[in-house]
């Protein structure tokens, strides 16, 4: 039943006229609270209650809410939102969905009072250990391959509102977290920028797409535009040059990789089928780049400059080495 839930809502938003009718309802009633904390929270809410509905050309709306009374929605904007705080002053926004989504989907009432301690155990990174905790602190009963599904699920339907450190803008910090979010939510590699593909019903993004999503999503308006058709980029040297910033682009020749940090890229490849992660220095990669819309750190310019300087200062020796020789032929 869960298994039937979970296809009946994917088809759901995989049509790009309901996707846009269920967001704008829940945009207008819960302002501030993003689309991510109703849907799991329904999802999970009924998976013990009720059969799945069927799917009709006509969808009902008042069905979504159906299961969450005025004064829980009310709880669940003003729960969500502290939570958001706590945890982005902490410098876990990258947690702020998944502690959301468990808090709305698994806490009943009064469970969690102390919003400071449950957030704290949020500096686990591994989600088995955390769930662990989480179960063992709180008498949860969270089946972590349940969770995950449910996780991927939310985090397809919707890429995460806190993902980006400077929505409006362009830069390395932010294209690296694109990335992995793409990687973690196992986006597939074919045909795409990072939209849901309609036959798929799951995100996809080819090798340059994958980068030129992230130059045309719009995070504040939650909207792709096609603001850029091609990547411009400029080879910089070799590997060994490279500084340590999460965002640059490395190169092989004929695909792109972005660095994420760790001694980490994340690129699409066609023949693993979806977003993969390999060791910076595995073999596949030989140069760097940096992409002409993406904003970069100082570091990196001077990583660049002392490039330059270096290519001059070896051009000039050749030319009097050859000078010298010439001199020496003459004599």
């Amino acid at each position: 039943m869960k298994a039937a839930i979970v296809k009946f809502l994917l088809s759901l938003l995989a049509d790009k006229r309901t996707r846009h009718r269920i967001l704008l309802m829940i945009g207008s009633i819960i302002v501030g609270l993003f689309c991510m904390m109703i849907l799991p929270f329904v999802v999970l809410s009924t998976l013990n209650k009720t059969e799945p509905p069927e799917i009709e050309t006509e969808f009902d709306e008042s069905e979504l809410l159906s299961a969450i009374d005025a004064d829980r929605l009310t709880a669940m904007e003003i729960n969500g939102q502290i939570l958001a705080d706590i945890l982005f002053c902490k410098g876990l926004s990258n947690q702020i969905m998944k502690a959301q989504l468990i808090y709305l989907s698994y806490s009943d009432d009064n469970q969690i009072t102390d919003f400071d301690e449950y957030t704290n155990v949020f500096h686990i990174e591994d989600d088995n250990i955390l769930i662990d905790c989480l179960n063992s602190d709180y008498a949860f009963e969270i089946d972590k391959d349940e969770f995950q599904r449910t996780y991927l699920l939310v985090k397809n339907a919707t890429i995460d509102p806190y993902l980006f450190t400077s929505p409006e803008t362009k830069n390395s910090t932010d294209l690296a977290a694109w990335c992995r979010n793409a990687y973690e939510s196992g986006w597939l590699s074919e045909s795409g920028r990072g939209e849901i593909n309609p036959e798929k019903q799951w995100r996809t993004a080819d090798n340059v797409g994958l980068l030129l999503g992230y130059l045309n999503y719009h995070p504040n308006e939650k909207l792709f535009s096609n603001d850029y058709d091609t990547l411009f980029y400029t080879e910089q040297g070799f590997l060994d040059t490279m500084p340590d910033v999460a965002g640059i682009g490395v190169f092989n020749g004929e695909e792109f990789g972005i660095y994420a940090g760790n001694d980490e890229v994340i690129f699409c490849s066609e023949i693993v089928g979806h977003a993969e992660k390999t060791d910076l220095t595995c073999g596949i990669w030989t140069n760097w780049c940096t992409f002409d819309a993406v904003e970069y750190p100082q570091e990196v310019w001077n990583a660049v400059q002392a490039l330059q300087l270096e290519e001059s200062e070896e051009i000039y020796e050749d030319e009097s080495e050859e000078s010298a020789n010439e001199n020496s032929f003459e004599e």
